[in-house]
C-alpha cells in the first residue's frame, strides 16, 4: 500500500539532520565504531527503534528509500533518544555509494515488498544481485536476517542465499510458534498480520 503523502516532509527531516547521514563521508566518520548493523527498509521505524536500543554494542543504521515513512521513522527515533541510530534515505541499489567492504556485520530485511509478479523478480531485495552486492559490504562471517510473511517470496529467497553460496541457519515457516521468537522484535506490519493469522517465515543466511 502506498504511503499517504505527510505534510512537511522535508522540514521535518532536516529538525533530524542530525541522525541523518547525508554522504559517504558522513559514514567515514563512524567507520572506528564499525562493523554497524543494517535494516533496508525500515518503514515507520518500529524495529530500528526497538533494536538499537537491544543492540548497543555497535551503530545500527536504517535505510528507507520513502522519505514519508522515513520521517516518521527518524521522529521516532529522535524522541526515544536512541544514541546509536542513524538512518539513509536512499535505495538500496546505492548502498556501495555509502559503505565498504567490511562496514556491515548484520543485515536485517523485514518484510521487504515481495515484488509477486513474475516478470518483476529482479526487484527483489533478496534476488542474487542485491545479495552479491550485500556480501562486498559484510565482514566476512555477516549475517542477513530475512522475516516475511509471503511463503512464495520466502522460498524464492531460500533458493537465491543458496545460490550465492550463504549458509542458511534457523529456518522457520512459523517464527512466533518457534524457539527463535524469545528475542524476536516485531515490525508494526509484523503486529498487524500476525493478528490476522498469518504465520512469519525466519532465515538466517550467514556468508560463511
Amino acid at each position: 500500500m502506498r504511503m499517504r503523502k505527510k505534510r512537511h516532509t522535508v522540514e521535518r527531516i532536516s529538525a533530524c539532520a542530525d541522525i541523518v547521514l547525508q554522504n559517504a563521508a558522513e559514514i567515514g566518520k563512524m567507520r572506528e565504531k564499525f562493523p554497524c548493523s543494517l535494516e533496508i527498509g525500515c518503514g515507520k521505524g518500529d524495529f530500528a527503534v526497538a533494536a538499537s536500543q537491544q543492540i548497543t554494542d555497535m551503530p545500527f543504521i536504517a535505510l528507507e528509500k520513502c522519505a514519508d515513512a522515513a520521517v516518521l521513522a527518524i521522529e521516532k527515533a529522535k524522541a526515544a533518544g536512541c544514541d546509536n541510530l542513524k538512518f539513509i534515505i536512499g535505495d538500496a541499489e546505492n548502498l556501495s555509494a555509502f559503505f565498504q567492504h567490511g562496514d556491515i556485520s548484520r543485515i536485517y530485511l523485514n518484510f521487504s515488498d515481495p515484488w509477486p509478479k513474475a516478470r518483476h523478480y529482479k526487484r527483489r531485495l533478496t534476488f542474487r544481485r542485491y545479495l552479491e552486492l550485500y556480501k562486498t559490504l559484510m565482514t566476512d562471517d555477516g549475517v542477513i536476517i530475512f522475516k516475511t510473511d509471503n511463503r512464495a517470496l520466502f522460498d524464492f529467497s531460500l533458493e537465491e542465499f543458496k545460490a550465492c553460496g550463504f549458509r542458511l541457519e534457523n529456518i522457520t515457516n512459523d517464527l512466533h510458534a518457534s524457539e527463535f521468537n524469545a528475542n524476536n522484535i516485531q515490525t508494526e506490519y509484523e503486529r498487524n498480520f500476525s493478528a490476522k493469522g498469518f504465520t512469519i517465515n525466519r532465515v538466517e543466511a550467514y556468508i560463511r
